[in-house]
């Protein structure tokens, strides 16, 4: 064989396997065919409910199955912007008709909207409770004094057996550090229930610091328990809470995903140590879920809850998981 026979052979393999590697990773990143129903529920098995970030479903309130989450979707006719479910309860905040406001629609097991609660921003975060009672969402706004024009946030939620609504934790009195505390500044996002209806936790960011909070809604209060905790999400048996912590306390440099143990105060930093700007989500009482942006697109991604192991891509085009029991 003479050397440009070689080469050429050389070349051709080398142009075959590129083609076939590339092909390889377009099939792994295009979401498999998409299985629309009419016919989609809350109940009935686990699984994992998301919102579509897909070409064709894109804005979609979507499921698939827990042991299978790379393969087919059932899709539903909802468009949302943020999506949760628990208890056979779920919440689509998204936009209100044709306007440019925006409400939680309130959705009972058949995804059947039962109740529509109008947002005074752009949503950002939403929780159902373990058992489908409380709901919360955090909304961005514009237009503090003390902001200087950029946004802020405001979290509330509603009791759905009582019709009690907290339109703004910002109306509600703050201990800080075990003092009475007061600001114009106060900010709270991403609010996450304990099993007892009645606890939750939150983040409050004031003067420039972030703090993992604690509320009663009962008593209408909130106090601090820890710093530079944001977007927190309590485990299946209450004792956790996975979080996003701003790098060397400054969000510009990004966040890493970690876990706090709410008894000794111990933080565990997680496999993934690419930025994540999400509320994680826990899948399992060993498995954190959260979404990786790519552009205008973004995956669900998961990674072991103890810092153990290594992330894996477990929803391509795909955001806002929840787990379904």
């Amino acid at each position: 064989m003479t050397r440009r026979m070689l080469l050429a052979l050389l070349g051709s393999v080398l142009l075959t396997a590129v083609a076939v590697g590339y092909g390889v990773f377009v099939t792994t990143r295009t979401p498999p065919a998409v299985s629309a129903s009419d016919a989609l529920s809350l109940t009935g098995g686990p699984r994992i409910l998301f919102r579509s970030t897909a070409p064709d479903s894109k804005g979609r309130l979507a499921m698939v199955a827990t042991d299978d989450p790379g393969g087919p979707r059932s899709v539903s006719a909802l468009d949302c912007l943020r999506v949760h479910a628990a208890g056979g309860t779920g919440v689509c905040l998204r936009q209100d008709g044709a306007l440019s406001t925006f409400q939680a629609a309130i959705l009972d097991s058949t995804l059947t909207v039962k109740r529509e609660i109008p947002l005074v921003g752009v949503p950002n975060r939403t929780r159902v409770s373990g058992d489908g009672r409380l709901v919360a969402w955090t909304v961005f706004v514009a237009g503090d004094s003390y902001n200087n024009g950029r946004f802020s946030t405001r979290a509330g939620l509603i009791d759905l057996d009582t019709g009690d609504m907290i339109d703004s934790l910002e109306f509600l009195p703050v201990t800080l550090d075990g003092r009475p505390y007061t600001a114009a500044d106060l900010n709270f996002w991403g609010i996450t229930f304990a099993a007892d209806d009645n606890t939750f936790y939150a983040t409050m960011a004031t003067d420039g610091r972030r703090f993992l909070v604690q509320g009663d809604i009962a008593a209408k209060s909130i106090r601090t328990i820890a710093q530079n905790v944001e977007c927190p999400s309590l485990s299946p048996d209450g004792r956790r809470i996975a979080f996003k912590s701003a790098i060397d306390g400054n969000p510009e440099k990004g966040w890493r995903l970690s876990v706090l143990d709410l008894a000794s105060g111990a933080r565990t930093p997680l496999a993934e140590t690419r930025s994540v700007d999400d509320q994680p989500a826990w899948l399992d009482s060993n498995t954190i879920g959260y979404a990786i942006a790519r552009g205008t697109d973004s995956d669900i991604w998961a990674v072991p809850a103890d810092g153990s192991g290594s992330s894996r891509l477990l929803i391509p085009h795909a955001e806002s998981p929840a787990a379904l029991g």
